[in-house]
């Protein structure tokens, strides 16, 4: 059966009727492979000044994102969100910490692309970006004195 259809195609490529159907099939493709290089390079424009970006292990860093849609974008201005759960109360709270502050002292992070399962923009009066001008706020009230 597989030598009968090779064959075939072998007489029909070599007939007439082969060319016009190998120029059908160039024509039908041809608006595709133009098209394909674009796919996956996606340009995004956020219109805040700060960006949640959230992670496939679960973690959240709220920052200023350049490069999205690249390999590994950059995040300026990190901060990120500690929850903690007071022993007496039992109640959740969330600190929001500015990254920095670790052993190594970053200020800014590279992340892998792969890894960001979605990014969000900060509204300007989100509570996130309250306590980001907050945090600021006393950081220069900090450094004035």
């Amino acid at each position: 059966m597989l030598n009968v259809c090779c064959i075939s195609l072998r007489r029909l490529m070599v007939s007439g009727h082969g060319r016009v159907l190998w120029s059908i099939i160039a024509l039908a493709t041809l608006p595709a492979l133009l098209l394909l290089p674009g796919c996956g390079r996606q340009s995004f424009d956020f219109r805040t000044e700060y960006q949640a970006v959230f992670l496939t292990n679960g973690q959240a860093f709220i920052g200023k994102l350049e490069g999205a849609g690249k390999p590994y974008p950059l995040l300026k201005d990190v901060f990120y969100i500690q929850s903690g759960v007071s022993q007496e109360t039992k109640q959740v709270t969330n600190v929001l910490v500015k990254r920095g502050k670790e052993l190594h002292g970053p200020d800014f992070m590279y992340i892998n692309a792969r890894n960001i399962l979605m990014v969000e923009p900060v509204a300007a009066d989100s509570q996130v970006a309250r306590l980001i001008r907050d945090a600021k706020a006393q950081k220069s009230e900090g450094s004035a004195k």
